[in-house]
């Protein structure tokens, strides 16, 4: 599982800051003003290949009242849901008795802890640490979260406990099979699919939403081949969250996500496609998990609302055409068992070995019919691809000026690989890497008589 990390402190310490840092995103609003964050914010991170989920919270005092009270309660909540906290403390204002008490609670709360003295720079670290030890956390990280200081080795200690994401499935994982994931919104019929699914009532189905709030993983095997099926919560617009134990549903049910290789996102034809079904296909292409779509509750709906379902969804779906999409009953089984059809195709695709000659010739038709810009003057030049990474299936190009190379173009090629290869159900990821000049820093030596050469020419030249 992707470990969660929060991030925990005194208002205006710069959790904030340090958040869009380790998601490298602008997604935390970020202002020199106390109490600007109130919600929990959560974000996906990588450091060195490895994912890891973080979570941003407001400020604590310890005397809140009011609006700022249900902050602090949103702040305790990640820290239940965490697997490590980041203390954040201000190195410039000193050791404070809030952070005396939020170390406390810390320490009687189980987590490990770090202890993070942002906001270091212009001044001597050791200086400013030195207090800090009294809190009795052995771990003190000196940063600075706007410029990046000090970063590397704190995500480095706070990752090393944690066990690092096998790129080769193990034995184990082998035997569960494809993990299929059934996510949507509250109440379009998760759990009802997946008994369906199953053949049997394994989870609780009720008609309200919120039944199901955590994920639940069931190994089952079907036709000889083994499966691991994910039923997880629904997830409902931020505004519309309001108990503590929905939005821990909200982190396992994005862990569930992540830990899939098929994504199943249902829709509801009554209601049709909403926003949050769009922003949860989003976060599955963002995961790059290999997608199918399912629209339940198709029977009984009239012939024209049929079409006009149809017909919006080829219209508001261009941006995922390569996901299948099925129309279904989950309460009556109708067309359940063609969704095993695009998940077998799906997760096949998302897993496919590709071979570095086939991907270049791809690349080198792709660059004849369409060539990239010119940057500066210059051409943009790709050379050859090959594969660096499945599911998604990762296509690393190399050439030169590549850093140059236009979100368009981009799109153009992910299009194009997955046209060629005949990826259906799958996002493909593009990556670059750009030529090293191998003379670079390099000085030319000359020999003896080039030398003489040079200082023949540059006589010749000062008696002119």
């Amino acid at each position: 599982m992707v470990p969660v990390i929060a991030l925990v402190g005194r208002p205006n310490v710069g959790k904030s800051t340090l958040f869009n840092r380790l998601t490298k995103s602008h997604d935390a609003l970020v202002a020199n003003y106390p109490g600007l964050t109130r919600d929990r914010k959560y974000g996906e991170g990588e450091f060195q290949g490895r994912r890891y989920m973080l979570i941003d919270t407001g400020g604590i005092t310890g005397e809140e009242e009011g609006i700022d009270s249900a902050m602090a309660m949103q702040s305790m909540q990640a820290i239940e849901e965490a697997d490590a906290v980041l203390l954040v403390v201000d190195s410039r204002d000193g050791l404070t008795p809030v952070d005396r008490r939020l170390a406390e609670e810390m320490r009687s709360n189980g987590r490990k802890v770090y202890l993070v003295a942002n906001k270091i720079d212009g001044i001597n670290p050791d200086v400013a640490m030195a207090e800090f030890f009294e809190l009795g956390i052995p771990e003190v990280y000196p940063t600075t979260a706007t410029h990046g200081r000090g970063v590397r080795q704190l995500m480095e200690a706070v990752l090393s406990p944690f066990p690092e994401e096998e790129l080769v499935e193990s034995e184990e994982e082998a035997e569960r099979g494809i993990k299929i994931a059934v996510i949507g919104r509250p109440n379009v019929g998760k759990s009802t699919l997946v008994n369906r699914l199953l053949g049997e009532e394994r989870v609780v189905v009720f008609d309200m939403p919120g039944t199901t709030r955590d994920s639940v993983y069931i190994d089952y095997e079907r036709d000889g081949k083994n499966y691991t099926l994910i039923d997880t919560a629904g997830i409902r617009r931020r505004k519309n969250i309001k108990l503590a134990v929905e939005k821990f549903s909200i982190v396992k049910t994005l862990q569930a996500i992540e830990d899939a290789n098929v994504v199943v996102l249902l829709i509801d034809a009554r209601e049709g496609l909403v926003d949050q079904d769009l922003h949860l296909m989003g976060t599955t292409i963002e995961s790059g998990r290999a997608l199918v779509l399912a629209v339940n509750k198709w029977d009984g709906l009239e012939a024209d609302n049929k079409a006009w379902i149809k017909t919006e969804l080829e219209r508001r779906l261009r941006f995922v055409d390569f996901a299948d999409v099925h129309f279904i009953s989950a309460l009556h089984g109708t067309g359940v068992g063609h969704l095993y059809e695009s998940i077998e195709k799906a997760f096949a695709a998302a897993t496919d070995k590709l071979g570095t000659n086939r991907l270049t010739r791809i690349l080198q038709d792709a660059v004849t019919e369409h060539q990239p810009p010119m940057v500066r003057g210059r051409r943009i030049k790709l050379r050859y691809a090959h594969a660096g990474g499945q599911n998604p299936p990762v296509i690393v190009i190399h050439g030169n000026q590549t850093e140059e190379v236009p979100s368009h173009y981009t799109r153009y090629l992910e299009k194009l690989f997955r046209k060629a290869l005949d990826l259906h159900g799958t996002p493909v990821r593009i990556e670059y890497r750009s030529s090293e000049n191998p003379y670079a820093g390099k000085k030319n030596k000359l020999t003896a008589r080039q030398v003489a050469k040079k200082r023949r020419l540059m006589k010749h030249v000062k008696k002119k």
